[in-house]
């Protein structure tokens, strides 16, 4: 014993460990970006998927902005809704104008993944910074049907043929606005680090804001919070509902992947049953009926009680006006005066549903509440979208819109 520490006394170990760089002098894992899977889908929905249906021997080059930086990084690769093995040829991630870093999952750079799996990276050293850009590039050497996307990625990614990982510039033959394959990243983040997951509609993933600028109102939330090293995660999917599948599974058949397994995650706002509503009668559910109050309260309580149960703070969001949405498009009688009732009905249980403070908690009641439609309504016609936050649409809030959302969250009520 005595010969040990004449050799390795204390200072020399301390040293030696910090030498050996941050996966021993810091392991925090944290969830910083998302981008929730969905399957795609043929002519059983109105919209397009926009993307092609396979690609072979192509590469995909996907530009995307953290919230909390880190010392390394994870990349996370999903085939969920695949059927076959999804075989990546080359994998490389970068600071937006950065050298790329090689990605290896298991210390191979090839890697196969199987139907309904997802893999996660190995670290990569990159020091990423808070609200900083990278961009993933994936190779796909054989002919890959695009089975797991997330639609409306309101980012331009480009494909280019061959094996172009290492490419400086991000340029292809095609462009898409879809994230293809690619679902979370991972940084090793300072200690005080902690994430929210905001699981959403079309209205949190983005529509009706400006591609390519990050204007979501979580990107303009992720930005009042980064100074507190707190990540803001999307869990938006353009056309999802709360208690059935829309245009990705229900809320409830993904909180566990989109809540309860993200790394770091201490916090959910759910914003979501507007396409419970509107859907009923439109070209997406031109059968199906209208739910009642009680079961989409009771979907709402479903979620809260899985959060609780997990020891996560829920905050429900009021649902805003839409009267006039998407009128002269393909999708008609998004609206009506019997959606219109429902909706007022709904945003009354969510105001009045909140746990009395902080000691007294109850499984069934959110433990704050946001109220987007106070502040995003006409008080001239309360129940229409106020013009300067109007995409257009009368259902997606423009640039304005989400910035001013993000800007009227109370930060106290968060965590």
């Amino acid at each position: 014993m005595k010969a040990l520490h004449s050799r390795f006394s204390l200072p020399l170990i301390v040293t030696a460990l910090l030498a050996a760089g941050p996966a021993l002098a810091q392991d925090n894992w944290l969830t910083t970006w998302m981008a929730s899977p969905q399957p795609t889908w043929g002519n059983e929905l109105p919209l397009p998927t926009r993307i092609p249906e396979a690609l072979a021997d192509s590469t995909l080059h996907q530009k995307l902005r953290v919230s909390v930086g880190g010392s390394q990084v994870r990349v996370v690769i999903s085939n969920e809704y695949g059927k076959q093995p999804l075989l990546i040829g080359a994998a490389r991630v970068a600071a937006s104008e950065g050298a790329r870093q090689v990605l290896k999952f298991g210390g191979e750079e090839q890697v196969s993944i199987a139907p309904g799996e997802t893999r996660t990276s190995d670290p990569a050293a990159l020091v990423v910074p808070a609200l900083g850009d990278l961009v993933v590039s994936l190779y796909l050497p054989q002919r890959t049907p695009l089975a797991t996307f997330h639609w409306d990625g309101k980012q331009t990614a480009f494909i280019a043929p061959g094996n172009q990982v290492d490419a400086q510039r991000l340029e292809g033959k095609e462009q898409v606005e879809a994230r293809l394959f690619l679902s979370d990243i991972l940084v090793d983040a300072p200690l005080d680090s902690r994430a929210l997951v905001v699981l959403g509609d079309s209205i949190t993933d983005g529509n009706g804001s400006t591609l390519d600028s990050n204007r979501r109102w979580p990107d303009f939330l992720a930005q009042r919070l980064a100074s507190e090293n707190v990540a803001v995660l999307n869990g938006g999917i353009s056309g999802a509902r709360l208690l059935e599948d829309g245009m990705g599974v229900s809320a409830a058949a993904r909180f566990e992947r989109d809540v309860l397994s993200k790394p770091g995650v201490k916090s959910v706002v759910l914003m979501l049953g507007i396409n419970d509503i509107s859907w009923p009668g439109t070209a997406f559910a031109p059968n199906a009926p209208l739910p009642s109050l009680d079961k989409l309260i009771a979907g709402y309580r479903q979620l809260i009680d899985q959060a609780h149960r997990h020891n996560l703070r829920i905050i429900g969001t009021t649902l805003l006006p839409f009267e006039g949405a998407l009128q002269g498009s393909i999708i008609e009688h998004y609206h009506s005066t019997p959606k219109e009732q429902l909706r007022q009905a709904l945003n009354q249980w969510i105001r009045t549903s909140q746990a009395l403070n902080q000691w007294i908690r109850t499984s069934q009641a959110f433990d704050a509440v946001i109220d987007f439609d106070q502040m995003t309504r006409d008080p001239q016609h309360p129940i229409r979208l106020l013009p300067l936050m109007d995409s257009g649409d009368h259902l997606h809030p423009g640039d304005a819109g989400n910035r001013a959302m993000a800007e009227g969250v109370d930060l106290q009520v968060l965590f």
